[in-house]
């Protein structure tokens, strides 16, 4: 993700590749345990790489004030150690095989370790903000209810009184946004930014994490499973409802070839659960990735990304804002 372009932005990247090193190192460290037990499970998903959007961000808005510091490192490590933590319990919820191009924890151990793993990384985040002021514990507290709320939510499924796609749009920013907003709120904190810029790069974060995964929705339809490390239509096999598959529901009430789609999606979501071989829905994952509501769904997220763009606009024009917009071009510029 190159946020940085020509002379005059050199200097940043420089410092956030700088910064970024020291919290790769410091986050090892952070997850270090003196039992063997837990220590190599408690490192597998940091070992195992990963994008590291969030530290990035809190470096980048305390940039807006005095620039990173010790308080900024220890935020990004924070959230990010919050991050990995929700990975541990979301491929145990999920029965995911795969995580960052690694085995799941919970196949190389059993779930058991792997919810125990994710309970020790949000005990180790936990311990990391304690000291860091009364606003901060809130913060992470506030960020962790609302993660547990949005895994809820989508557990559970919208009830009659919801609408699907509005609960779906909900979910995400719980799940998702929601941290990515901490983080962004976390690098005006502790680099002393102006408050006034606290609130605006929250709504960015929340609005890029929604954004983030609505393209993700679309590249779970691509064929390119050597560079999304998935097959092709993973959530659709497993019977989760993304965006491309709510627009269809909505749009098979008027019968026709959308309902015609929707059934044998549905039909070949049953055949899997009751033992088929997954290939069974090929066709009908061709057909979704080809369909208008995958169109849609991408222009979705552009929306998403240019209202998080638009958040930052009380911002004053500058290497550090021009940065940000890029980062939110280029999560819906994503490929699979």
């Amino acid at each position: 993700m190159r946020l940085f372009r020509g002379a005059q932005d050199r200097r940043h990247a420089k410092v956030l590749q700088e910064q970024l090193e020291l919290i790769e190192s410091g986050l090892m460290e952070h997850l270090r345990f003196a039992s063997p037990v837990a220590d190599a499970p408690a490192r597998y998903l940091m070992r195992a790489g990963g994008k590291r959007i969030r530290p990035m961000l809190t470096l980048l808005t305390s940039e807006l004030g005095e620039g990173p510091n010790e308080l900024v490192r220890r935020a990004a490590q924070a959230v990010e150690m919050t991050h990995l933590a929700s990975l541990y319990h979301d491929d145990v919820m999920d029965d995911a095989k795969l995580r960052r191009g690694v085995p799941a924890a919970q196949t190389v151990w059993s779930n058991s370790v792997a919810i125990l793993a994710g309970d020790l990384l949000f005990a180790r985040a936990s311990s990391l903000v304690s000291g860091m002021g009364e606003e901060a514990i809130l913060l992470q507290a506030q960020t962790f209810e609302r993660l547990c709320l949005g895994q809820l939510h989508e557990t559970v499924g919208p009830q009659p009184e919801d609408e699907p796609i509005a609960h779906y749009i909900q979910v995400l920013a719980d799940k998702t946004g929601a941290l990515i907003a901490t983080a962004a709120r976390m690098g005006v904190m502790f680099g002393n930014g102006p408050a006034e810029f606290a609130d605006p790069v929250m709504e960015y974060g929340e609005r890029i994490g929604v954004a983030f995964q609505l393209i993700d929705d679309v590249i779970d339809l691509s064929p390119q499973k050597e560079q999304t490390g998935k097959r092709a239509g993973t959530d659709l096999r497993a019977g989760v409802a993304t965006l491309p598959l709510l627009l269809l529901q909505q749009r098979a009430e008027a019968g026709g070839a959308d309902a015609e789609l929707l059934e044998q999606i549905e039909t070949g979501v049953a055949a899997i659960e009751g033992g088929a071989d997954a290939g069974v829905l090929d066709a009908a994952v061709e057909a979704l990735r080809a369909h208008e509501v995958t169109r849609e769904t991408e222009e979705t997220a552009r929306r998403w990304a240019a209202e998080a763009v638009a958040a930052l606009d009380v911002l004053p024009k500058s290497p550090v804002k021009r940065a940000l917009e890029r980062m939110a071009d280029s999560i819906v510029s994503r490929e699979g």
